[in-house]
């Protein structure tokens, strides 16, 4: 075999097809597109476009709810802080916070902070991150370990730089539910 005798496989390589030359190549005026508009324009295409009919994206039932004021927070199983105890990922003896988690690989950025779940943690640790479960705070003070959270809710304000009405109606009947000081 030489340089000059090297070439594709039969049917490997296939030309494109030169368009606009003319009724008699078969291709030509609307070069096989055969319509006005966006359908004739390289590169569009009117997507979820049924001929008219309902399409089926508005056909289906809309179902559920996304919470948009709802915490995003990065969830940290304890187990997973005890296999990097162990992996000699964290130091049991100094605090781990958030951004030794996130050091150790163990949590990704998340809006709110990191909230701790679950169980499996035997070591005594020092840990402050912005929430954790019930179950979560039990197993690590049964451990003999401190935790302490820093998550504050957020106040949603309004055009004037006040409380919105849904914090102003929780904050009157906050008010009105707190005991009376006798005087």
């Amino acid at each position: 075999m030489r340089l000059n005798e090297i070439a594709n496989n039969p049917g490997a390589h296939k030309r494109k097809a030169k368009v606009g030359r003319g009724s008699s190549s078969g291709l030509g005026k609307t070069c096989g597109r055969g319509v006005k508009g966006a359908k004739a324009r390289t590169g569009t295409k009117v997507y979820g476009f049924e001929g008219g009919q309902m399409p089926l994206y508005m056909r289906l039932p809309k179902r559920g709810f996304k919470n948009i004021f709802a915490n995003k927070f990065a969830e940290v199983r304890l187990d997973r802080i005890q296999q990097a105890i162990d992996a000699k990922k964290l130091d049991p003896a100094a605090k781990i916070t958030e951004a030794s988690l996130r050091k150790a690989g163990l949590a990704h950025a998340s809006a709110d902070g990191i909230r701790l779940l679950g169980d499996g943690l035997g070591a005594k640790v020092e840990i402050e991150v912005a929430g954790a479960t019930s179950g979560a705070a039990k197993v690590i003070a049964k451990a003999g370990g401190a935790l302490t959270t820093t998550f504050k809710k957020k106040v949603y304000m309004n055009k004037s730089g006040k409380p919105g009405k849904k914090a102003q109606r929780r904050a009157s009947s906050a008010e009105k539910r707190a005991p009376v000081e006798a005087s």
